[in-house]
């Protein structure tokens, strides 16, 4: 493939995924924000963590990240609790009704995803099941 296919490819490939992003970010909870929901699923994935910590894995300011905390704390879907060894420190951690909002923002995500793979060709369906460990490589990348 030559450079210019490439950068073809590359432009619809874009425009493609950010359309169906958006499409999936409307399914979602209108209650929280993506960089709260983002929080939320770190915590879920990584575990307990300072605030420092959340805030470099969403790659955003740890005080913006202190305001998301609080709002998720205060909403009960995150529970602070005191560092074991650094009094100046906060932990975060994900609570059992944050655990139940993501997953119902995953089955809301998966049903609408569902809905439309059922509408596509045996042939489409097979050329997504190929394309989407090469998009998770580079979603990865």
């Amino acid at each position: 493939m030559d450079s210019a296919t490439e950068a073809q490819l590359a432009s619809v490939l874009r425009l493609s995924v950010m359309r169906l992003s958006r499409r999936l970010r409307q399914e979602r909870s209108n209650t929280l924000t993506p960089t709260q929901i983002a929080a939320l699923a770190t915590l879920k994935r990584h575990g307990s963590m300072t605030l420092g910590e959340l805030a470099a894995h969403e790659r955003v300011q740890p005080p913006s990240m202190t305001r998301v905390v609080a709002h998720l704390a205060d909403a009960g879907l995150v529970a602070r609790s005191a560092h074991p060894t650094d009094g100046r420190q906060v932990i975060a951690g994900i609570t059992a009704a944050g655990l139940n909002l993501l997953e119902a923002d995953h089955r809301r995500h998966d049903e609408w995803l569902a809905e439309r793979l059922a509408s596509l060709s045996p042939d489409e369906l097979a050329a997504l099941e190929r394309a989407a460990p090469i998009l998770d490589t580079l979603a990865g990348s």
